[in-house]
């Protein structure tokens, strides 16, 4: 299958490229720059130069493919509604190539994005095989550079590692590599209008990681109130104090069942012992 990948570039992008090319797949992903697009050529896919406002790139990229995996998002807080609606203006341009072809298209969905998984159900009736991912907030793994990292950050910068009330509020996991494996089932074989949830872990309490984090550092581990932590952790990880599996319901297990997903990579207390998160 050819497919075309966007965010082909980025830290799930390229376990994603990786795993189609080592499942047979030929990919084509979306390079913003000359040394994006080199790297897609070493890893043995072909480049298309662009960015995901490129809107006539992508119609046209997806009307070659057999099948597209949508991956690109600026996570820019400060931005977040502008980003939503680029994410909106990609699916839209990418499926009315597809309509009407039962072709997959596997979009990633984010906090706010009821907007885009509303376009890929009203894909999937108009003939675009569509699959909607959820990942968890934690996508662990070497190259991770997203809420762990900026919670050892935090935690370096301020002497202690830190978690609020005493939690247990869960947070879900997922190895990139199995994240990744995730996508390429979601291409081959995920139903029209599936709702996928990337949880190889569906609840990690928050107390385990900043205790594994302040042992790394040697630094002391403690609660704050929900005050404090607002202070302590503010827009770096406005998730930190949040129970993810209470406000966003969603079952990993019937994910698998229903693809025959089975992550076999390090969970996310494993991964974080393995150290190489605390290499600076």
């Amino acid at each position: 299958m050819r497919v075309f990948v966007t965010g082909a570039t980025g830290y799930v992008g390229t376990a994603v490229v990786r795993e189609l090319i080592d499942a047979g797949h030929r990919v084509v992903g979306l390079a913003r720059s000359d040394k994006g697009a080199a790297a897609l050529m070493e890893a043995g896919a072909e480049a298309i130069r662009g960015a995901v406002e490129d809107l006539d790139i992508l119609r046209g990229a997806a009307a070659d493919a057999d099948g597209v995996i949508h991956l690109a998002f600026t996570p820019d807080f400060s931005k977040f509604a502008e980003a939503q609606e680029t994410d909106l203006l990609a699916i839209q341009a990418m499926g009315a190539a597809l309509e009407g072809t039962g072709k997959p298209l596997a979009i990633t969905v984010h906090v706010g994005g009821e907007s885009s998984i509303n376009e890929a159900v009203v894909l999937a009736g108009r003939g675009v095989r569509t699959s909607i991912v959820a990942l968890s907030p934690s996508v662990h793994g070497e190259g991770d550079k997203a809420f762990v990292p900026r919670l050892i950050h935090i935690a370096r910068a301020k002497g202690f590692s830190a978690y609020v009330g005493d939690g247990t509020n869960r947070w879900p996991a997922v190895h990139r590599f199995d994240a990744a494996n995730l996508y390429r089932l979601a291409l081959e074989k995920a139903p029209a209008g599936s709702m996928l949830y990337g949880r190889a872990e569906e609840g990690v309490a928050f107390r385990d990681i900043a205790e594994v984090i302040g042992r790394y550092l040697n630094v002391p581990t403690v609660s704050l109130s929900r005050e404090e932590a607002e202070a302590h952790f503010g827009m770096d990880v406005p998730i930190a104090g949040l129970d993810i599996p209470s406000l966003m319901p969603g079952s990993g297990e019937r994910t698998k069942e229903l693809l025959g997903w089975n992550p076999v990579h390090s969970g996310l207390i494993e991964d974080l012992e393995q150290g190489h998160y605390f290499n600076e």
